[in-house]
């Protein structure tokens, strides 16, 4: 029973990966979505800039390489919300204290999700998608392989994703690498949408976040 399931799951995977209309439309919402969010958020996003710069050393915008489609790395781009001493390439689970390395400004953020609002370049860019799986970091090489055996590099990452509206750091890394296979199997602009609105509620009511082994409100995953 198990196996028919994994072999359903990967045709489905297959004919939604060599699906063209699927792929244009999506490619074509993403940059639509980015686009017009980025114009609409453009004032915005200076005055963070500029209270994140402000209010403690270091650039205003944070860059991290991630692993996206095909495995291939690119610099992912996000507000800063750590002080510069904070340790680099970590996922929040793996502080000890997060806590006291996020800024004033970094709580809010993380609150609100705003600091993920540069990764609309990287959308624009084609690096990654609205909706997709998370990109990893480089290190989490477990992850990666798990990912990849499922097919979840076949699909660009995305700013939420399948995982993110089911937990994200209160997840296991079993729980987030099956959530990622699945949605990659199963994906379509109908679940890509329903993904989207369930984003923006979690985000509203702020849960999901694990900061330190502690679980906080707001959403994140590999922060600075």
């Amino acid at each position: 029973m198990l196996r028919e399931k994994q072999i359903s799951l990967q045709k489905q995977r297959i004919f939604m990966r060599e699906n063209f209309f699927y792929r244009f439309f999506k490619r074509s919402f993403d940059v639509f979505f980015a686009y017009i969010f980025l114009t609409a958020a453009y004032l915005p996003m200076m005055f963070i800039a500029l209270a994140v710069k402000c209010t403690s050393p270091g650039s205003a915008v944070f860059k991290q390489k991630r692993v996206g489609r095909e495995g291939k790395i690119f610099v992912c781009y996000k507000f800063r919300t750590m002080y510069r001493e904070a340790p680099d390439n970590l996922s929040t689970a793996e502080f000890s204290d997060a806590g006291r390395f996020v800024t004033p400004v970094g709580k809010f953020l993380r609150r609100t999700s705003l600091d993920e609002l540069p990764q609309l370049l990287n959308v624009l860019a084609g690096d990654m998608s609205i909706i997709g799986p998370r990109p990893l970091i480089p290190r989490e090489k477990v992850m990666h392989e798990k990912r990849r055996n499922g097919g979840a590099f076949d699909v660009r990452p995305g700013i939420s994703g399948l995982a993110q509206i089911s937990g994200r750091d209160i997840l296991d890394d079993e729980k987030k690498a099956a959530l990622d296979i699945e949605y990659v199997a199963r994906m379509s602009m109908r679940r890509d949408f329903f993904i989207l609105m369930k984003t923006v509620a979690r985000v509203i009511w702020g849960r999901g976040i694990c900061m330190g082994g502690e679980e906080k409100s707001g959403v994140g995953d590999i922060r600075q």
